[in-house]
């Protein structure tokens, strides 16, 4: 267990609310560090694990490539996928997403991408290795300090 303090995610605010946080992430994938960065934020939903985003420039070069995909969160706006092309690997496809323009509510999300954690080799947050949030819909990050249940596991999408 790390020494963060307990958090519930039936605390967090609707609608979601961005932080700055004094975190360390590091990505790594098919033996390549991907990113690591104290430059984190995170945005908290009610019934959701964090999901955390990274300075666009703080991953390795040439390893985003951004798809046509586009979705609309009623929060933030429309968000853009990318692929993380890592040499000697097969492309983890829309393994994250990004706001161009986000809503004027979010402007700290500007040139900032989250990823979906399942796919990765290893995603940590201040050392510790998360778990993806369930059911691969969302891209929340789960980590020891946190209670639930979550959104995204069976049953839960009614939520």
């Amino acid at each position: 267990m790390n020494d963060r303090t307990r958090e519930s995610v039936w605390d967090y605010p609707r609608p979601p609310r961005a932080e700055a946080v004094d975190l360390r992430v590091v990505v790594r994938h098919g033996g390549v560090t991907v990113l690591d960065t104290t430059d984190v934020v995170r945005v908290l939903e009610t019934s959701h694990p964090p999901t955390y985003y990274l300075p666009r420039a703080a991953f390795a070069e040439g390893l985003l490539t951004a798809t046509d995909r586009r979705t609309m969160c009623e929060w933030k706006g429309t968000a853009r996928y990318v692929d993380l092309v890592v040499p000697g690997t097969s492309p983890l496809r829309e393994i994250g997403w990004w706001y161009p323009t986000p809503d004027r509510r979010y402007p700290v999300l500007t040139d900032r991408v989250a990823l979906y954690a399942g796919p990765l080799d290893e995603v940590t947050v201040d050392g510790e290795r998360v778990q993806p949030q369930p059911g691969g819909f969302y891209g929340g990050w789960v980590t020891s300090e946190l209670d639930g249940p979550f959104k995204g596991a069976p049953g839960t999408m009614g939520w």
